[in-house]
């Protein structure tokens, strides 16, 4: 039998790299829409002169948002399962 804080460890180690995961897939998705929308690839903070501030900013922002949510629904999901 596993004791709790070796669970714990393998719990916390699986949210990691599924949140890792979910976080590399947003960011994929966003760069694919972004594609889509506006006809070309998003715009990178040491991009000189190509993109406009704001592309840069909305690009940005878009990016840390679907981010950050699929970091939070990947390591809720991965505790409810490995609970």
């Amino acid at each position: 039998m596993v004791d709790q804080s070796t669970q714990s460890n393998v719990s916390k180690a699986v949210g990691l790299l599924v949140a890792a995961g979910a976080t590399w897939a947003g960011r994929k998705v966003v760069g694919i829409l972004w594609s889509r929308i506006t006809g070309h690839t998003p715009p990178k903070p040491e991009d000189e002169g190509d993109a406009r501030m704001s592309e840069v900013a909305i690009t940005a922002a878009l990016t840390a948002a679907v981010a950050g949510l699929a970091r939070v629904f990947a390591t809720r999901l991965t505790a409810r399962f490995l609970s």
